[in-house]
């Protein structure tokens, strides 16, 4: 049965939000949307799914651990699939877990294991014979960054373990920076004239993907283990407790706040304690971690897809405070949508100081009824993005105003309007002469998703874009991005800009602060300037899909980037493509294509291609390095599942180079679908078309042997597998998987 369109397209634009999000909070550490929002998402997502379970596939975030992995870094495998965990909102979220628990159990799972939910960053630490060997985040689960010679700069992690230590243990926990020295790493970010971080999740992160290991020793970065994968050499202990035990006998850091209790009852009391003591740790929690302590219980229930059934987060709603919304001004993005924002006096919430807080547009601000002079309720959603929840009504005293949206541009005059029928949002037309949305575009087209211009922050965009007088912009559009000189820095001086609402930061005396950012005080180029042409020239190499995304074609964020790239590899021959080709390109559609051809129908926006170009940044990539015979040449694939030996884009570049394309849906022109753990509906289209199916090893027969051998080896046309007998046994404790990440 196909889900209704309305079905589809929502679920589509789901996917989209939240695969955004996803890259967002874990690749660039700059999250977008509160935690509350992206839950809210999830459940959305997951109801559909569950009305219309063919929609439930690999591809869906419901079946995803993470986010890709950032390229800065080696892509290295885990040992064992590092694992999410399932939610929960409320005593009946975790007594429905408990009892789905007992009835795959067959008995009480008991005892539990209750400790923090530390807001940091998943670390999987591989010791072999004692020894630190490798350190990776967790990125997608399966495939995370090798960040080993960061992970040794942290003082609280051994590089040798002690005692009768296994062959080999991969443990599993938690880097975080505490709340004090989140607080100290901002405060000398500021006093270098660098952007704060947000919060303390982010400022560890960001601290542990520093590509000089020596700035991260500089960070005050902290490890507590929670967990392990592989244990080989000696017998685990059989409960988490006895983990956290030996864990600390060798050495390893653990927390002494974890307590196993008997029954549900206490599990409560402990969840309901950290609620109100949340704030009582060094570090910030977002809530409590359940685990069942039997580690034989444990292999019993096994995991899903993404998350282990044993263990669930009990995650805490956003805390609340209120405060005096003194003003709301706008602020301008880099593709012109005009941001309302609400300026308070200063409040601390969840940890932090908070000051400003986004109101989306217009009819937000209406539908919210909030008024400027009010007391308002303020959440940060997630313990990340501050939120206005609502006015506090009953304390307005008639000195209030309604706010009133802005009829022209704030920074360059122009009038303000819907770019097309239907728009909630307003926008500014001025996208070359914007200074504020050149401004923005720069500081996006030097970020991490994009050139990775490290020095090239949102103090420089300024000033590159917007010096004081006499001095001209050194750059106008982003063309004039690397023709940049030590001629043309050294006479910049600038104000210093605040990011979240484009305002001048003030001085001690109130006098707008400003800076030389380009010569040091004898007159010479600074460090800063020399570090920023440096990493210019080296900015030019990146791959073709960095180039894409820092044009800042509207919806052609990194995902769309890499596919089109993969497609045409070439940015001539993805300009040069129809609509229909574009959109043919896996992952792409008609809303990317479009925007794409109208983006360079601009023709401000191919000079800014003609002068890269001409400065030397790579317009195509390389073709695939094995150019053997074509053996697959007009033949389609589906790829859909997990394989273990390719990830999907190896499994499609190993096709392409044969002269073979891979295709995202299942059709009777379809050749061959190939098919990892977990395939899901592409499979079952794939029986109902009678198309042939090739497991892993029989996919290894395509590429060595060829199609012939490879239909010889494709699985049987209709599933055979049996279903387990009715008394068949659990698998035993030895024979179970060890027990996941949480």
């Amino acid at each position: 049965m196909t889900a209704p369109v309305d079905a589809l397209k929502r679920h589509a634009e789901l996917a989209e939000f939240i695969e955004d999000a996803n890259w967002r909070y874990h690749v660039l550490d700059s999250p977008t949307v509160s935690d509350a929002q992206y839950d809210a998402w999830m459940r959305e997502i997951k109801a559909i799914e569950e009305a219309h379970p063919e929609l439930r596939t690999p591809d869906s975030p419901t079946q995803k651990v993470g986010a890709p992995i950032s390229s800065d870094f080696a892509a290295v495998q885990h040992l064992q699939r590092m694992e999410s965990l399932d939610n929960a909102f409320s005593e009946a979220d975790l007594a429905a877990w408990q009892a789905r628990a007992e009835r795959l159990a067959e008995t009480d799972p008991g005892p539990y294991l209750c400790e923090l939910k530390i807001d940091g960053l998943a670390i999987a630490l591989i010791y072999e014979k004692g020894r630190l060997v490798r350190a990776a985040t967790r990125g997608d689960g399966r495939t995370g960054e090798d960040v080993t010679s960061n992970v040794r700069t942290i003082r609280n992690v051994p590089h040798r373990l002690t005692g009768d230590v296994p062959d080999l243990i991969e443990v599993r926990g938690e880097v975080f920076l505490t709340v004090e020295g989140f607080e100290r790493l901002n405060e000398q970010l500021l006093d270098a004239g660098r952007a704060a971080f947000a919060n303390p999740r982010n400022s560890a992160a960001g601290s542990l993907r520093q590509k000089d290991p020596r700035i991260t020793a500089q960070r005050a970065l902290q490890v507590i283990v929670h967990g392990f994968g592989k244990w080989e050499g000696t017998h685990p202990p059989r409960a988490q407790s006895e983990v956290y035990q030996k864990l600390s006998e060798f050495g390893l850091p653990t927390s002494d706040r974890y307590k196993v209790v008997p029954t549900l009852t206490e599990v409560v009391e402990f969840v309901n304690y950290y609620a109100d003591h949340r704030h009582d740790t060094s570090y910030e929690i977002d809530g409590v971690v359940v685990k069942l302590d039997r580690i034989d219980v444990q292999g019993v229930l096994g995991s899903t897809s993404k998350a282990p059934r044993w263990a669930i987060a009990y995650k805490y709603p956003p805390e609340e405070v209120t405060t005096k919304l003194r003003d709301i001004l706008v602020g301008v993005g880099r593709t012109g949508r005009v941001t309302p924002f609400g300026v308070m006096d200063p409040v601390v919430v969840a940890g932090s100081t908070v000051e400003r807080a986004t109101l989306h547009n217009a009819s937000e601000v209406t539908r919210k009824g909030v008024l400027i002079g009010d007391t308002i309720v303020l959440r940060k959603a997630g313990d990340v993005i501050p939120e206005i929840v609502k006015p506090v009504e009953e304390l307005r005293d008639g000195s209030e105003r309604p706010f009133v949206m802005p009829t022209h541009c704030p920074e360059c005059g122009t009038e303000l309007r819907p770019m097309k029928e239907g728009d909630v949002d307003i926008r500014c037309p001025n996208a070359k002469s914007c200074p504020a949305q050149l401004r923005e575009r720069l500081y996006f087209a030097a970020g991490r998703g994009a050139f990775d211009i490290e020095a090239l922050g949102y103090v420089a965009a300024t000033a590159l874009t917007a010096p004081l007088p006499p001095q001209e912009p050194a750059v106008r559009t982003e063309a004039d991005l690397f023709d940049l000189d030590v001629e043309k820095l050294l006479p910049i001086r600038s104000v210093v800009m605040d990011r979240e609402t484009g305002l001048a930061k003030l001085d001690p005396s109130g006098e707008p602060k400003v800076v030389t950012f380009f010569a040091n005080m004898n007159g010479e180029p600074s460090v800063n300037a020399m570090k920023m042409l440096d990493e210019l020239e080296k900015a030019k190499s990146q791959p073709l899909w960095r180039v894409l995304v820092a044009l800042s074609i509207r919806h052609v964020g990194p995902t769309a980037a890499q596919a089109l790239a993969a497609e045409f590899r070439s940015l001539d021959r993805i300009f040069t493509a129809t609509e229909e080709e574009l959109a043919a390109a896996e992952g792409v559609g008609s809303i990317i294509a479009g925007a794409i051809h109208d983006w360079y129908s601009e023709e401000w926006h191919r000079d800014i291609v003609e002068h890269w170009r001409r400065a030397g940044v790579r317009m195509e990539d390389d073709a695939p390095v094995d150019q053997g015979p074509k053996t697959l040449a007009g033949m389609t694939f589906v790829v859909t599942g997990t394989l273990s030996g390719f990830t999907r884009d190896e499994a499609g570049e190993a096709i392409a180079v044969r002269g073979g394309k891979v295709t995202s849906s299942v059709s009777k022109k379809t050749s061959f679908v190939i098919v990892g753990d977990n395939p899901g509906s592409k499979h079952d289209k794939a029986v109902q078309l009678g198309v042939s199916i090739l497991d892993e090893p029989g996919f290894q027969t395509l590429l060595t042997e060829g199609p012939e051998a490879a239909t010889a080896a494709a699985l049987p046309p209709e599933p055979t597998l049996e279903a387990p007998a009715p008394d068949a046994s659990p698998p035993s404790p030895e024979s179970a998987a060890p027990p996941a990440d949480a």
